[in-house]
């Protein structure tokens, strides 16, 4: 068969190759993943074997802290080519083992997150309930060690579910628990780097203008619509603060900012938003709107009452644009001024 011949035979697909090819694709990447989990979990276990060796000899043959620097030099003569036998990783490892003194957590979400996740784990966070929280959480969003952490020294998981929502009353499980622990209390803005007596625009020029952070700080799922979306209702204008999509929920997501303190009336005219996106933008497939009141503070019982009798799915929370400190380390903070003094003398 000539050059030729052979080249057309092979742009000559048979039906259904498409299809065949894209399912060995799909296999050889999840073969990949389960070679990679594999090998991380023998990691995980051979560290945790390890760590829980050493704390049995400093407990049962009085090993002192020493002996950590000559298990490192002579791991690392041994096995040059190997990478973690650090003194500070031994420690690592120690404390692994001594965190989760059952091997049986290998069989959890911990023992799925590589190493590098597992150690934040360990040296931010203090508590066993904390720890297993962040790491289900870092498995389900697929974030990377260095989100892990921005999420730890945000407390986001500790702020999940917390705003108060009607989404029980208004919406079918388990879209309701899915909606619910998809809005948090309180949101954190202090990236934005605005006075806390920002205006409403001013406040969602500088979320937009910091869009990034901002999806961030939502969380998973949310998509950026837009900023004073127009709804035209009956030939009146009306504009909504900023409107985005949520992919998991299958439903647009109206946040309305509120500079002060909340009050009833927000949401009636929050309610007739959700109403007005769910007649003229939400397309038939997409599940009901739900509505988002970011408030600088509330009275949480007056919120509760005023959702009571709303028929439209929304939530209320506050958001900080500073996080609050107390008062004794108030003062010993820097001024503006020094802190722009020693930032141009480290640029000098």
């Amino acid at each position: 068969m000539t050059s030729r011949n052979r080249q057309a035979g092979l742009s000559a697909t048979p039906a259904g190759y498409a299809e065949w090819l894209a399912q060995v694709k799909e296999r050889v990447h999840a073969a990949q993943q389960r070679a990679a989990l594999a090998v991380n979990r023998e990691l995980l276990q051979l560290y945790w074997q390890l760590g829980r060796d050493i704390l049995d000899r400093q407990a049962r043959e009085g090993w002192g802290s020493g002996i950590i620097d000559q298990v490192s030099a002579d791991l690392r003569a041994a096995f040059p080519e190997m990478k973690g036998f650090s003194p500070s990783n031994l420690w690592n490892m120690r404390a692994f083992a001594e965190a989760w003194p059952e091997p049986a957590i290998l069989q959890q979400a911990v023992g799925e997150l590589p190493w590098g996740h597992n150690v934040v784990l360990l040296t931010k966070l203090k508590q066993e309930e904390q720890r297993l929280a962040y790491a289900q959480a870092t498995l389900t969003h697929g974030w990377s060690r260095n989100v892990l952490v921005h999420h730890i020294e945000l407390r986001t998981v500790e702020r999940e579910g917390k705003a108060i929502t009607n989404f029980e009353q208004q919406l079918p499980k388990p879209q309701s628990d899915l909606a619910r622990e998809s809005l948090k209390d309180p949101y954190r803005f202090d990236f934005l780097g605005i006075g806390t007596e920002a205006s409403e625009r001013e406040l969602e020029s500088a979320l937009v203008q910091h869009i990034t952070r901002f999806l961030l700080e939502l969380g998973a799922g949310f998509a950026f619509v837009g900023r004073q979306v127009l709804l035209n209702v009956g030939g009146d204008e009306f504009f909504l603060d900023l409107l985005f999509y949520h992919l998991k929920l299958r439903c647009y997501v109206v946040i309305e900012i509120k500079g002060g303190k909340f009050k009833p009336e927000h949401t009636g005219q929050l309610s007739f938003y959700l109403t007005a996106v769910d007649a003229e933008v939400k397309a038939p497939e997409d599940n009901p709107t739900i509505g988002l009141l970011l408030c600088k503070s509330k009275n949480k019982i007056v919120a509760e009452y005023a959702m009571r009798d709303t028929n439209k799915p929304m939530g209320v929370a506050e958001y900080q644009l500073v996080e609050s400190l107390p008062k004794e380390l108030e003062t010993s903070l820097p001024s503006i001024e020094q802190i722009e003094r020693e930032l141009g003398e480290i640029d000098e």
